[in-house]
């Protein structure tokens, strides 16, 4: 058989911890910032965890 390849958008977006958990950025963080508050960019700054919905499909696009 050959092997599954890891979804190529997925893996440059989302990464798994070592207890399994699928992390991702925040949206909004990339430009315009003159725009945003600095409340709202250092909120942005953390990761945040994928919701338990998309975790399942998350995990199989990164082949695990």
């Amino acid at each position: 058989m050959p092997k599954n390849k890891t979804h190529s958008g997925a893996k440059k977006r989302l990464r798994l911890t070592g207890t399994g958990k699928v992390m991702r950025e925040r949206a909004g963080r990339r430009h315009l910032f003159e725009g945003k508050s600095s409340r709202v960019t250092r909120r942005l700054a953390g990761d945040a965890q994928v919701s338990g919905a998309d975790a399942k499909t998350a995990r199989r696009l990164l082949g695990r």
